[in-house]
C-alpha cells in the first residue's frame, strides 16, 4: 500500500492518540528527535578517529562477527 506523506502523517496521529502505552510513545518520539538530531556533525580526537579507521579497516577485510555469533561470544564470556 502506496501511501502520501500527508495519509500517513495522519494514520500516524491516529495510533499515537489511540495508545496508552508509554514504552511505544516513548520509541516513537525516540526516532523522530533521532531525525532532527542526525544531520549533527561530531567532533572526534585523533585516537577516535584512529578507532573508527581501524573498525572500518576490519570491516574491510571480513573481521567481524555476525550477531548471533557476538551473542554466543559474549555467553561464553559470561559463563552462560
Amino acid at each position: 500500500m502506496i501511501m502520501t506523506v500527508a495519509e500517513l502523517k495522519k494514520r500516524l496521529i491516529g495510533k499515537i492518540n489511540q495508545t496508552e502505552e508509554l514504552e511505544i510513545l516513548e520509541e516513537m518520539y525516540r526516532l523522530i528527535a533521532n531525525q532532527e538530531t542526525d544531520g549533527n556533525i561530531y567532533i572526534l580526537s585523533d585516537e577516535q578517529r584512529r578507532a573508527v579507521e581501524e573498525g572500518q579497516q576490519q570491516f574491510k577485510n571480513g573481521q567481524f562477527l555476525k550477531s548471533q555469533q557476538a551473542d554466543n561470544e559474549i555467553e561464553k564470556w559470561l559463563g552462560k
